[in-house]
């Protein structure tokens, strides 16, 4: 994945030479997933997620988002408190990368050339590629077979401040819809190999965090054109 982190370097130092006001920094947090195996808790992560992000301020209310989130993805049957599924003891290991490009809308001005403190939810939303380990589970055991791709929409919502000059502090829980049913191994590609569960149904993820972000860019012209 390193060519990932090079194309993203290259990203910002193209789009700073342009952009009216800049945000560049990190995310941390941790990772659940929601499907046909494990817990059916929406929000209970239970392995750790990073990633990189970069934004450009567009306007005080909203900003073009983009990011690289990494995380393995899992899921125990033993975690579930329905009978049927603890009772089955599935168990999956998934490795999710994932590049992310939207909108984010701040519910209130978020003007960072403003030198008093500021606080605003705000919610994101776009598109997310990701890369996945295309698994399936025979006789209980889990077997991957290569790597696959899909596509995502984020749902994001979260609550940020500029706790102090130049940088600002957010954190966010953020789902994810696929339009995959196999992060799990439960509908595999390949017709021979067995299904379970709820073939009707994609899977989902989640990444829940906190962002620290630096800020920098010149003062921009929130004005019309």
């Amino acid at each position: 994945m390193s060519k990932i982190f090079i194309s993203f370097i290259c990203f910002f130092i193209f789009t700073s030479v342009h952009a009216q006001i800049n945000e560049i920094g990190v995310f941390l947090g941790g990772s659940n997933y929601i499907g046909d195996v494990g817990s059916t808790t929406y929000i209970a992560p239970n392995e750790p997620a990073f990633g990189i992000l970069y934004k450009w301020n567009k306007s005080p209310r909203h900003a073009y988002r983009f990011s690289y989130t990494q995380s393995q993805i899992s899921g125990d049957d033993r975690d579930s408190k329905e009978p049927g599924r603890y009772n089955r003891g599935y168990s999956f290991k998934n490795n999710i990368k994932e590049l992310s490009a939207g909108l984010e809308f701040n519910f209130f001005d978020f003007n960072l050339h403003e030198e008093r403190t500021k606080l605003t939810p705000y919610v994101y939303s776009g598109l997310s590629y990701f890369f996945y380990d295309d698994l399936y589970i025979n006789s209980g055991i889990t077997h991957k077979k290569n790597i696959k791709n899909s596509i995502a929409i984020p749902m994001t919502l979260g609550i940020k401040t500029n706790f102090a000059r130049n940088f600002v502090l957010g954190l966010e829980v953020g789902a994810r819809y696929t339009f995959t049913d196999n992060i799990d191994g439960s509908n595999p590609s390949n017709s021979s190999l067995p299904k379970f569960g709820n073939i009707n149904n994609n899977d989902w993820y989640v990444f829940s965090g906190v962002t620290l972000t630096y800020t920098f860019g010149k003062k921009p012209c929130y004005c019309a054109d």
